[in-house]
């Protein structure tokens, strides 16, 4: 039978699923009972409703008492496997340490531990190096902020204004990753994503972003996490190549190719693409349609610089994002690129059902196919439910993710965990669990239009046949109380 480290993960915000960390257990324990093995809880540190919903916190040690406790969190990790964000890049302005710094200027404890422009440009910058900074939304990532003194300084701001970037080679902020490292450990979390830590090291004269000094300190941080007893996750879009890089050096890697390379081949019948990923992809990879952010269609892309091909070109990826759009009936449009503030500039935000139409029988296949992929599935917690596009969230805050970041009651998760198509969804997260095929080897077939996953391990199998252009499936599944000593 799989281990909990084989079985499917959810990934939630407590607050909007659930209301606290006892009411996300709770549900996990109740009508959501076997259907996960794993949670990735977003964000509950102070505070958790932010400018970056969490992702900017004042204090990484923390739990948010509007949330619970990190006696809930132990109490949540004894009954799955919990993933938490280790959010590498920045800190909230609000956050004591960088207080301390604005208010005692060089005599703070905490001086050079966040990012200003001249400690990376110190002679000065040219037009075209600050054009070449990587940038995950629009503008260039620098704030002025006034010290105490007077002294006005240039921020590194790589995500919104209130997200002051790390120095991550100063000793005062490893020893702040250590202290979040050890509150991870503490409350028994196993998984720690590295988040945007893509960015956390910058080079004049480069793009600074996934730089080689980048990727040291990735396996440097990953040594701290495991000397804690914790396993590294790293969060990273770009170019598909960056995954197969940084797959060696840590425990686990997102698959953010496989959502949009799944939308191509039901949106176009085209199962070629899919199929030519599923040769070349890293083995240890978690896999996703959906998470907090976008769809990430840049996942797709090739690096021409680095000789890299794209799997899906650029006119492929175009009409990705049209499609998208056409099916969402332009509420995707509403939420994406310059559209809507603080988002990826590189994502197209949607719900993944919604994105497909609202069609349930792709939606179904589209969930069969990521569980059915090697991989350790993550589905996030609109996407178990088949969440519709939140358009009156994104009209409130303005904020283009958040419209797939619906606040759900405890009355709208019963009624959504009703409907066929959840159910059927739900069945399939616990075949996924406890089906012994899933412990063996999976043999990948594919013709033009159609793909097949076949699970076999011992007497035991799970196949599914999938038809990207019917929008159709088929499933053959041995009995899962075979005897191994069984003949074939």
């Amino acid at each position: 039978m799989p281990g909990v480290r084989n079985q499917t993960g959810l990934i939630a915000y407590a607050d909007r699923f659930g209301g606290s960390l006892a009411g996300l257990r709770e549900l996990l324990l109740g009508e959501l009972a076997g259907a996960f093995g794993a949670v990735h809880v977003l964000p509950f540190f102070v505070p958790f409703d932010g400018v970056d919903a969490g992702f900017d916190p004042e204090d990484h040690t923390r739990v948010d008492a509007r949330l619970g406790t990190w006696e809930d969190v132990t109490a949540l990790a004894g009954s799955v496997e919990v993933t938490a964000d280790v959010i590498v890049n920045h800190a909230s302005v609000r956050s004591p340490a960088f207080l301390d710094v604005v208010a005692h200027g060089a005599a703070s404890p905490h001086a050079g531990m966040f990012l200003t422009f001249d400690a990376v440009f110190p002679g000065g910058a040219s037009e075209g190096e600050l054009l070449a900074i990587y940038r995950p939304r629009p503008g260039l990532p620098f704030t002025p902020v006034t010290l105490a003194d007077g002294t006005r300084r240039l921020l590194w701001t790589t995500f919104t204004p209130e997200q002051a970037d790390l120095d991550v080679t100063h000793p005062a902020t490893l020893a702040y990753l250590d202290d979040v490292l050890e509150a991870m450990r503490a409350a028994g979390v196993s998984l720690v994503r590295l988040d945007a830590v893509g960015y956390a090291v910058k080079r004049a004269g480069t793009s600074c972003f996934m730089l080689p000094g980048t990727f040291s300190f990735i396996q440097a941080l990953t040594a701290r996490a495991r000397a804690a007893g914790l396993e590294v996750l790293v969060e990273v879009h770009g170019s598909h190549a960056l995954q197969a890089q940084i797959a060696p050096h840590v425990d686990y890697v997102y698959d953010f190719a496989l959502p949009p390379l799944v939308l191509h081949g039901l949106q176009t019948g085209d199962a070629a693409p899919l199929a030519h990923w599923l040769e070349i992809r890293p083995a240890n990879a978690i896999t996703v349609l959906d998470t907090h952010d976008g769809i990430g269609i840049v996942d797709v892309a090739g690096d021409p610089a680095a000789g890299v091909a794209p799997l899906l070109d650029g006119p492929a990826r175009d009409a990705l994002v049209e499609a998208v759009h056409a099916s969402t009936g332009g509420t995707s449009r509403l939420a994406t690129g310059a559209a809507a503030s603080n988002l990826d500039s590189y994502q197209v935000n949607s719900t993944f059902y919604d994105a497909l139409g609202r069609d349930d029988a792709a939606y179904e296949l589209a969930r069969l196919i990521q569980l059915f992929v090697p991989g350790i599935p993550q589905l996030y917690y609109v996407g178990l439910l088949a969440g519709h596009n939140d358009t009156e969230l994104l009209a409130r805050t303005g904020v283009g993710r958040d419209i797939n970041r619906h606040h759900y009651t405890r009355a709208e998760i019963t009624e959504a965990l009703s409907r066929p198509l959840v159910q059927r969804l739900l069945a399939a997260l616990r075949l996924r669990n406890t089906h012994p095929a899933f412990a063996g080897t999976c043999a990948v077939t594919a013709s033009a239009t159609t793909l097949t996953l076949r699970w076999t391990c011992g007497v035991h199998h799970a196949e599914l046949a999938a038809d990207l252009a019917a929008r159709t499936h088929a499933l053959d599944v041995s009995d899962a109380h075979r005897s191994s000593d069984s003949p074939g």
